[in-house]
């Protein structure tokens, strides 16, 4: 395994339980927005596993979570313009391009 692999999914499943942690206290609300951010969550620690199995389905699961972290990140900078989104989507973006590199895809099963 790739020492770059079980760091992201460290840093990844901090980052999906902090947001389950939040759903559930009701920062994101208590309609649709509640039950989105728990699907997406669920469906990040299932490909964290995966990734970790180094499967294809795990990669392209953890793959598209840190591009919508990144996304995320950036949206909320540019409402707030809070530093740590902006280094926080940074540092996400680098888990993306490290997980899209040749290398890493030719060691998946």
């Amino acid at each position: 395994m790739l020492p770059g692999i079980a760091a992201i999914a460290m840093f990844m499943i901090f980052m999906t339980m902090v947001n389950v942690y939040a759903a559930v206290t009701g920062v994101y609300g208590a309609g649709v927005a509640h039950y989105g951010i728990l699907a997406l969550c669920t469906l990040l620690a299932v490909g964290i596993f995966g990734l970790l199995r180094l499967t294809k389905w795990g990669w392209a699961l953890v793959t598209a979570g840190c591009l919508l972290f990144a996304a995320g990140d950036f949206f909320y900078f540019s409402r707030t313009h809070l530093a740590r989104f902006f280094v926080r989507g940074l540092f996400v973006l680098l888990f993306f391009l490290d997980l899209a590199r040749p290398e890493t895809r030719e060691r998946l099963r």
